[in-house]
């Protein structure tokens, strides 16, 4: 299934992308009240003036064209409260999108690699060494800097 990237604005001009299947898509979410900027959670968002990016598949990376040499790029210096709304909605979305497996997570991570349960997201906690071993092993792990806040956003 294609997936469509929008460029949309919250009511207090922040810009950021979203990922929908279709234009109704974004318009189901955004009447349910599901959409919500990362930056300050206002949930009146609409869709930027621009033309969307259709992609290959749900499943394949979308890979942005690459900006001539010394073109200018967008950039953006946010202030530490915008920075912590940041990462309290990444929070957020992980938690919510996610099981904790708690100590289990080196084991559960094999499982879900190895086809032996079904594939999920999942969290928990594991060494340096283990972690290291997995991406090794070919299973991608990302250290969560942010891990404590996981269990108080549930």
């Amino acid at each position: 299934m294609p997936i469509k990237v929008f460029n949309l604005r919250c009511e207090n001009t922040h810009t950021f992308e979203g990922w929908f299947s279709s234009a109704e898509d974004f318009e189901a979410q955004r009447e349910r009240g599901l959409l919500a900027c990362p930056i300050c959670d206002s949930s009146e968002v609409v869709k930027a003036p621009t033309a969307p990016y259709v992609g290959k598949a749900a499943c394949e990376p979308m890979v942005a064209a690459a900006p001539p040499d010394g073109a200018k790029q967008a950039a953006m210096m946010p202030t530490p409260a915008q920075m912590q709304s940041m990462f309290m909605t990444m929070a957020r979305e992980i938690a919510r999108n996610t099981e904790d497996v708690g100590e289990r997570f080196a084991e559960e991570a094999r499982k879900i690699h190895y086809n032996e349960v079904p594939a999920r997201g999942i969290r928990g906690v594991t060494s340096k060494e283990e972690a290291q071993s997995l991406n090794e092993e070919g299973i991608n792990v990302t250290p969560i800097p942010f891990a404590h806040l996981l269990n108080d956003l549930q």
